[in-house]
Formats: structure tokens, C-alpha cells, sequence
């Protein structure tokens, strides 16, 4: 057979997804550091291909070329200064939104600043040559073919985006001298859609509309997604920061965080993922995802995109309804709702912990109350035990760190003196953030629960790291000793100092004694912290419990194996079956 495509994983990839998204045009500069590209493409019927010795010059017919055409245009260069030819003609397009995408082939990018021959660096570019540049390594791991994918995608769909423009791909290449694959990869595409756009159908019986972190629906909303729910059998599945609250929320996490358990419900044929960061881990497996979303973005955190819906939600989902005029009895949520309900009646006793304090206080919040979750064992806890449906939750998840909890709840508090603010956080997170419990704006509309297991739960809970070095975790890993090491006058007295009420809790009594007293809607003269003192290793006890509470064919097979190839041996399984 004569030569195809390079066996170069990531030329590979491109060349599947230049083809995926139409793009055949490419004008072509000589040069080796290209060579796996050129010699790929140069094999392939479906691309039309220039020869242009002068980048500069290339630059600018892929200009003119693009604009008589009305399709994108790509080039392709080799190393050293190649590129920096490019650029007279990238400001061209740039200021004209002509798409122009620049494939700059380079050397393994370990080598930035290592004085190696023909090699420039190319991480930064002008404000205003390219509307966004990728870098695209070699991938030695499924990590990193991922990561890839999403770059690809994203990098080719940005030339048609608000306009479109010029965009950069800066590929590594080894240098490779074999040209025998006969076949490209099935690589996924992932496809931007407007209201302008040919919109694909919404395809099987179980859709999961999935959110993360979002503000308060509106009312407007809430509607037209709980009709869409009527119409295809589907769910909103959240998290406590989603803010949905109409007639088909599930706050889903006691049933997906379950390891060896997978239930039927958790199977679903398509997700709609709404909002930004989750504090919730979801897994689903093999569901395509589309992603609405305003900004347009393409945004993967399931690894399974497959549409981006660059419009508001209310008509993305508003469209879909008037596709749609039969209504059906809604299977997926009874599914959900079962399961939930098996799971919470089968939940065993917790001590005195994190979850157990949720647990006892989620169905007890007043009306209209907000709540405000720390990072991460507090947020994790609550997003297992669903408060009313009148109460909204916020959590620092953007930067996704322990800092500026109270903070924020602070905030939230001072804009609105008439509502109660709820804020539940751990020890390290309160000391972090305790300047701001002197600040002489707040009011007695806020009340802090403080969990004091005394050092950083998640170095020391079952699966991190930190959890194989026992106590030894506590020296420089997790926060053992710190901030008084546990003491009970500590944050007492600075919280009475600060005119705050203090309350205390050692034991499970102690909490439940003072709980109808710290969620009353009454008025109070002052604003209240509740500390309440914890045992790490119970909180690592009740973790295991809300884990593994049941176990399914797919738990008791993935422990088969496990115990049969060893932890090493199962996760190379894995990577084997991800890709048949």
C-alpha cells in the first residue's frame, strides 16, 4: 500500500475534525516541522491544497480566498520563524472576522526556552491577529486525547463564532516517518447551534436536564422547562447551587454518589447541562451532552459534548416545546423519585458529622431562607438531604476554594436585611475568612454553622491521598494543630467579642437542643454562630456510609475485578473497553 496518513495521534485528530467540520481548503508552506500534516492531507482527495513558498504571502490569499468563498481557509507552516510571517495577514482577517485558521506546526513543546535549533515559542500571541490559539501536544495519555478533542473542536468552531475570525492551532509533531494508517479516528465533533440554525432533534425516552451553579430561575423559566419536561419524559437533576425548584427537581446526590450501585435511573439517552461548576460529581455513561449556554462556549465537563446552543435558555427551550405538543406521563422522574426514596429509607444512622448535621437541618430551614455552602465536605453533605423548596443555595464554586464563604454570605446578608442567611462551612474555612465577622455592617439576619473536625476533612477522607498516610496526613498535608487545635474557647470568644450569640454542640443532643432555637424565623437581637465539634473519623465513617449503601451486578463485577487485576490492572481494563 503507498503512503496515507501519519500514525501521529494529534495530526491525526486534526485531520478527522477538519474534515468533520468542512474545512478542505489549506495552502500549504514548505518546511519539515509540517511534513506529518502536509504528507497526510496531500493523500486525501477531500482537501483542496495550495502550495505558497512565502507565509506572508499565504497569509493573504487565504484572506481573499476565504472572503470569495464564504468557507474557512487554513494554513500550514513549519517552525522556527514561519509563523511570525503570518501575522500581517492574521491582522487582516482579524479586523475584517475573515476565517482564516493558522496550523503551526512545532516541536515537542518541552523545549520552549531550551536553545533548541529552528524552535520558537508560540503560547502568547497579538490581541489582534486571532480570536483564540490552541495548543495541541502529542497525547500519551486518554487524558490528553481528550483534552485535544475539546481544543480541536473548539478552535474550528471559533472561526464562525459572533462573526468569525481568525484562530491558531499550534500542533507538536515527532517527527514521525510512518504514513501507513489507512483509516482516521472516529473522533467526536462537537456542533454550535443558534436560533438560525438547523436544530437537531431531541432523540431518545430519558432526558436529564442537568445544572450546575445558576441563579434563581425566573418564573418565565421554570415554566417552559417545566413544560419541556412534560412533553419528553425528562428531569432537572441538581445540585443545591442549581436554584431549580419547580414540580421536577431532583436533588439527585445520595443516589450518584453511591460507588458500587448504578441504577437504571442514572441511565439516560440524552443531558441538556445548564448553569457553570458543579460541587456535585455526576457520572453518567455513553449520554451525549448538549450544553445551553448564551456565551456560546464549549464547556465538557461530563467529556461527552456533542452540540453547543449559543441562545438564551428560555427559547432554546421554548423551541423545542413548540416541536413537541403531546404530553406524557413522566416515567424518568417516578424512576428518580423511587430510587431516592429507597436510598434515604435505607440510609442507616450517621453520626455525629457533616452529613448528619444536613441531614437533621436541610428539611428545617424557614421559608425564603438562603443558604450558603462551604467547600467542599459541607457542599458535598448537603447535596444529599433536600430543603424546602422555598430556600435558594449559593456556594463558592467559580474558584472552587475554601476562601470567602462567610464573605459572601455576608454580602448576600447586608443586600437584604429582611431574609435569614444561613451559612455552613468547616473550621478551616472559618478561620480563613473570620476578618470578615468583624465587619460592623452585619446584621442579626445571619447564622453560621461551624463543623470543627479540626483539620482539612478531604486529605484525610477514603479515596484521597492523604487518607494512605493515616495521622501523618496532619503534619503538612491537611491542618491538624492549627487555630487553637480544636479548642472550645477560640472562636468562641472572638464570636462573642464580635456581638455575636454563640452556641455549642458536642453531641448529637446538644445540636438538636439548639436547632428549632438557631432556624427559627423569629428576629433576634443578635446575629449566631453554632460551632459544633466533630471527629474526623467520623466524619470519614459517615462519607463510607452515604457511599456504599447498596451495591448492583455492575458494583459486585467492578469489585471482582479489581480484586482479581489488581487497582493497576483494572483501570488499564478500562482504558481498553473506553475504546471499543
Amino acid at each position: 500500500m503507498g503512503k496515507m496518513y501519519s500514525n501521529e495521534e494529534n495530526i491525526l485528530q486534526l485531520i478527522a475534525l477538519l474534515k468533520a467540520h468542512g474545512i478542505r481548503k489549506i495552502i500549504a508552506s514548505p518546511g519539515n516541522t509540517n511534513i506529518t500534516f502536509i504528507g497526510s492531507i496531500q493523500n486525501d482527495p477531500y482537501f483542496e491544497i495550495y502550495s505558497c513558498v512565502d507565509e506572508r504571502s499565504a497569509a493573504y490569499i487565504a484572506c481573499g480566498m476565504a472572503e470569495e468563498s464564504s468557507e474557512p481557509v487554513a494554513l500550514s507552516c513549519t517552525g522556527a520563524t514561519a509563523a511570525r510571517n503570518y501575522v500581517p495577514g492574521l491582522t487582516e482577517a482579524f479586523y475584517r472576522k475573515l476565517p482564516v485558521l493558522a496550523i503551526t506546526a512545532s516541536q515537542p513543546f518541552g523545549r520552549v526556552g531550551q536553545l533548541f535549533p529552528q524552535f520558537t515559542d508560540r503560547n502568547i500571541q497579538l490581541n489582534d491577529i486571532v480570536t483564540k490559539s490552541v495548543q495541541i501536544p502529542y497525547p500519551y495519555s486518554d487524558e490528553e486525547r481528550w483534552s485535544n478533542n475539546v481544543k480541536i473542536n473548539s478552535a474550528l468552531l471559533q472561526l464562525t463564532k459572533d462573526g468569525g475570525g481568525p484562530v491558531h492551532i499550534n500542533i507538536a509533531t515527532t517527527f514521525s516517518h510512518d504514513f501507513s494508517v489507512q483509516k482516521l479516528p472516529n473522533e467526536r465533533v462537537i456542533n454550535r447551534y443558534t436560533l438560525k440554525s438547523e436544530m437537531p432533534s431531541v432523540a431518545g425516552n430519558k432526558i436529564c436536564i442537568f445544572v450546575g451553579s445558576h441563579r434563581k430561575f425566573t418564573s418565565e423559566l421554570e415554566k417552559v422547562v417545566d413544560e419541556f419536561c412534560e412533553k419528553y419524559n425528562a428531569i432537572v437533576l441538581c445540585d443545591q447551587t442549581s436554584n431549580y425548584k419547580g414540580k421536577y427537581r431532583v436533588l439527585g446526590g445520595l443516589v450518584a454518589n453511591q460507588s458500587d450501585y448504578y441504577p437504571n435511573c442514572r441511565k439516560a439517552d440524552l443531558i441538556i447541562h445548564l448553569g457553570e461548576i458543579t460541587g456535585s460529581y455526576y457520572y453518567f455513561r455513553n449520554t451525549p451532552v448538549w450544553r445551553v449556554s448564551i456565551d456560546g462556549e464549549v464547556r465538557d465537563p461530563f467529556k461527552a459534548l456533542v452540540g453547543v446552543f449559543q441562545m438564551d435558555e428560555i427559547d432554546f427551550f421554548k423551541y423545542y416545546n413548540k416541536r413537541k405538543e403531546s404530553v406524557q406521563k413522566n416515567t424518568y422522574l417516578i424512576e428518580w423519585r423511587e430510587e431516592e426514596r429507597h436510598l434515604q429509607n435505607q440510609l442507616a444512622e450517621l453520626p455525629l458529622s457533616n452529613a448528619w448535621l444536613c441531614q437533621q437541618t436541610a428539611p428545617k430551614l424557614p421559608q425564603n431562607a438562603v443558604l450558603h455552602l462551604g467547600i467542599l465536605n459541607s457542599l458535598r453533605s448537603w447535596n444529599l438531604f433536600d430543603t424546602n423548596r422555598a430556600v435558594y443555595s449559593y456556594s463558592n464554586v467559580g474558584g472552587f476554594g475554601i476562601d470567602g464563604v462567610i464573605s459572601s454570605c455576608v454580602g448576600a446578608a447586608l443586600a437584604d436585611p429582611n431574609k435569614l442567611f444561613f451559612c455552613v462551612l468547616g473550621d478551616l474555612a472559618t478561620f480563613y475568612d473570620m476578618n470578615v465577622l468583624g465587619n460592623r455592617h452585619i446584621g442579626p439576619n445571619l447564622r453560621i454553622i461551624v463543623s470543627n473536625n479540626g483539620t482539612g476533612y478531604e486529605m484525610h477522607c477514603s479515596g484521597s491521598i492523604g487518607k494512605e498516610f493515616g495521622e501523618a496526613a496532619d503534619d503538612y498535608m491537611a491542618a491538624g494543630g492549627h487555630f487553637g487545635n480544636k479548642s472550645h474557647n477560640a472562636l468562641c470568644n472572638f464570636a462573642k467579642d464580635m456581638g455575636f450569640e454563640y452556641l455549642k454542640a458536642e453531641t448529637k443532643e446538644e445540636y438538636l437542643n439548639h436547632l428549632e432555637y438557631f432556624v427559627s424565623e423569629k428576629t433576634y437581637q443578635k446575629p449566631i454562630i453554632f460551632e459544633v465539634f466533630i471527629e474526623e473519623t467520623d466524619d470519614d465513617i459517615a462519607y463510607n456510609m452515604t457511599k456504599n449503601m447498596v451495591s448492583s451486578a455492575y458494583g459486585t463485577t467492578k469489585k471482582v475485578v479489581k480484586n482479581v487485576l489488581g487497582e493497576k490492572g483494572y483501570s488499564g481494563l478500562k482504558k481498553v473497553l473506553k475504546r471499543l
